[in-house]
Formats: structure tokens, sequence, C-alpha cells
């Protein structure tokens, strides 16, 4: 099981959370959900968005691979077209999560019991020292 670097975005708050976990998620699609349970998150439904690999090539829904692929783009992930309606070529990974896989964006769908901050063990900031005089 390799080591994924997760990022947890919550729709409600607009906050993304990172974490670093050893989680089996090989063959998993974009568009897939994921149980929370798996990822030490009770209560919590979460769907795969995209991610990157190793190298930062970003993952492409609709690719049924998990290699690189140099594909003809009009838009969408891994094409910031100049013009409108232009095509460009242009290298991304396919959208099945695989060994070079290095990053996985997830969504929160089903929110459990306890609050996802706590969960993650993350400490809500406190009042700068001038904000409390």
């Amino acid at each position: 099981m390799p080591e994924l670097k997760l990022v947890i975005n919550d729709p409600q708050t607009g906050k993304s959370y990172p974490k670093t976990q050893h989680i089996d998620l090989m063959g998993r699609k974009i568009g897939e959900i994921i149980q929370g349970k798996e990822m030490g998150l009770p209560g919590f439904e979460c769907e795969i968005t995209g991610g990157s690999d190793t190298a930062g090539f970003p993952l492409r829904k609709g690719l049924g691979t998990s290699e690189r692929k140099s594909v003809l783009l009009r838009g969408g992930t891994g094409l910031r077209a100049k013009r409108k309606g232009m095509k460009l070529r242009k290298t991304v990974r396919g959208g099945i999560i695989g060994n070079l896989t290095a990053q996985v964006n997830l969504k929160i769908i089903t929110y459990g019991k306890e609050p996802l901050e706590k969960l993650l063990g993350i400490v809500p900031k406190e009042e700068s020292h001038e904000e409390k005089k």
C-alpha cells in the first residue's frame, strides 16, 4: 500500500483538509464513492473527484487506464485553452488510481456525527494577541 496524500473537501464550509495515509485505493476510479471508515472518518462518505501522479500530471476522468497518455483535448481537466475552441495535445494520467498516484482529491457527500476537524485532529485557530485586547 503506497502512502497517498488525501485532500478532503468540505462543500458546506468550502475548506479543504490534507491527510497523508496508507490506504488501498488501487483500481478505484474518479467518481467512485468511498466509505469514510476506510480513512478513519466513521459515518462519512466521500467521492473521488481527481488527483495527480508523482510527476504532477492530473488524473482525467474518462480514460480507462492508470497510465499516462498524450491526448487531444478541447477542454476540461489538464487544459488551459488560450482561445475558445482551441485543441491541444496534452499529457494526462488516466482516471484509475494506480501505483504512481501521489494525491487523491475527495469531496464529502455524507457527513458523520462527529465534526470533521475533530476526527482529523485539527485544532481551531485561536484569536491573535491583538484581537484579544
